[in-house]
């Protein structure tokens, strides 16, 4: 069982990272051209909850403070960035896989496919990780969210057509509780530690990359989805389908951000603290 689990996690975090490689080959653009500042993948963890955009947008307001302003805030509370040279490369690696795969492959995606049915592909992989979030709810004793999970994924797997519809939001308005492992851990206590910007994966920190690894275990298609080109087609789908959502944040981001790297990261700070202090 033990070996099981373990080469079901290996199989799911190399397909998260390979489904964006793959993006990345058939966008076409070859690596090499200049450096450019910035970083937005969908993020912190592709496979099953990326972050607010909106809030990550609201955040970079900080950037427009003064200089002596930023370096009061920054002291009075961020998170330690100890591995900040490296942490740079990869945002940079990040931002030239936005421009050259996300985005192009995204954009042609979003004018073949109608919104009606991206937004149902959508509601069915939300779906498909409930119990990502019903286990993360009982675990956090969010015994309410752990309600609404249940009765989200009971009726939106059955008079939802399979997740492909959200009856529970649209006719009983239960939104969902989107909870991970990463939170929990903060719930109890666990602060990040350190800022993390993974290539492919984007913006986190020791501690949510250590609940990246408890949602793997938790996530259906760990386990449901036995080979993995299979897997890695599903996760690149899912991935290209989120981000036909979300085209143009980026470019806002950068443009509000005289440090794209700096705001990045005390934004994603302030989006998980807000996320574990409101549960």
């Amino acid at each position: 069982m033990r070996t099981m689990v373990k080469r079901a996690m290996r199989r799911s975090i190399v397909e998260c990272l390979l489904c964006s490689l793959l993006i990345l080959i058939l966008s076409g653009p070859a690596f090499g051209g200049p450096a450019v500042f910035g970083g937005f993948p969908p993020d912190p963890a592709v496979c099953y909850q990326p972050p607010d955009p909106p809030l990550i947008l609201a955040q970079s307001s900080r950037s427009s403070l003064t200089e002596e302003e930023r370096e009061f805030e920054e002291q009075a509370d961020t998170m330690p960035d100890p591995l900040e040279p490296i942490n740079r490369f990869f945002f940079n690696f990040n931002d030239k896989l936005y421009f050259w795969a996300y985005k192009p492959v995204a954009s042609g995606y979003k004018i073949v496919v109608p919104e009606d049915v991206r937004l149902g592909v959508k509601n069915f992989f939300s779906n498909l990780t409930a119990p990502v979030r019903l286990v993360n709810c009982l675990l956090q004793a969010n015994f309410k969210g752990a309600g609404n999970e249940t009765i989200r994924l009971l009726l939106n797997s059955t008079l939802g057509m399979a997740g492909f519809l959200d009856p529970a939001k649209k006719e009983l308005g239960i939104e969902k509780s989107e909870e991970d492992f990463g939170q929990t851990l903060g719930v109890w206590g666990m602060g990040p530690v350190f800022y993390v910007e993974w290539p492919f994966l984007g913006a986190s920190s020791l501690r949510d990359a250590i609940g990246f690894t408890g949602d793997i275990l938790l996530d259906p298609k760990t386990y449901l989805i036995k080979s993995m080109p299979v897997g890695l087609a599903i996760r690149t789908y899912d991935q290209v389908n989120d981000t036909s959502f979300r085209i143009g944040e980026y470019e806002d981001f950068k443009r509000n951000a005289i440090d794209p790297y700096l705001a990045k990261r005390e934004a994603y700070h302030q989006y998980r603290k807000h996320k574990i202090k409101n549960r």
